[in-house]
């Protein structure tokens, strides 16, 4: 199995960033299915997600988020795929196109911060890491949850769009008759990994039988 996953590995980090847009639960089993297969993550939490994530997931700090990833992953540690960048540090390695990575995914993403990164205002370490990935045509992945969508939304979602971004709305499917909470959210990380590039076992596809 462990021959298996480092097939899978990419060969270089995936950048992984939470904002305060709602959906905790996405981005914590996120980070679990990369700390389980052993995906190098560089993590970003903005003042507004750790406040995000301590509302809707009772997370108050960085060890109590450890300990709920890891207790959610049974083939990795934390400690070992995990580096966590300040957002206020804009001279981190995220920040530099000269530091390589498999992509970035902004998961939750708040239309604050969609609106920055279409505008390349760049004024945190989360906008200034998914600006390079645009700049240096990397995969950028945009989870945004907001409801209804306004004019300006939608004509930044469009812009981010059209500079190269996949925008994958925190908007699960029903086809796959989901049974618990736990279902919805799968879904959704399923797409995500899939964007990403890397095998899961999560969920099951279209046409698939549970249980295959």
């Amino acid at each position: 199995m462990s021959g298996d996953l480092d097939r899978w590995m990419p060969r270089h980090p995936v950048v992984l960033a939470i904002t305060g847009a709602s959906g905790a639960p996405y981005a914590v089993r996120l980070l679990q299915a990369l700390v389980a297969q052993r995906v190098p993550t560089w993590l970003i939490v903005s003042g507004h997600g750790w406040r995000l994530l301590a509302t809707e997931s009772d997370i108050g700090d960085l060890e109590a988020l450890k300990t709920r990833v890891e207790a959610g992953s049974t083939a990795g540690s934390f400690a070992s795929v995990v580096t966590v960048f300040d957002d206020a540090d804009r001279g981190a390695a995220p920040a530099s196109g000269s530091a390589r990575t498999s992509g970035m995914v902004v998961c939750p993403c708040s239309m604050g911060t969609v609106s920055a990164i279409a505008h390349g205002t760049s004024r945190s370490l989360v906008e200034r890491a998914a600006d390079v990935a645009l700049k240096e045509r990397r995969k950028l992945i945009l989870v945004p949850r907001e409801t209804p969508l306004s004019l300006i939304h939608l004509e930044n979602l469009t812009a981010v769009t059209r500079a190269g971004a996949t925008v994958i709305p925190a908007a699960p499917g029903f086809y796959h008759k989901p049974a618990r909470i736990e279902d919805l959210v799968d879904f959704l990380v399923a797409r995500i990994l899939d964007h990403l590039d890397i095998e899961h076992d999560i969920g099951h596809r279209w046409g698939a039988i549970k249980g295959e």
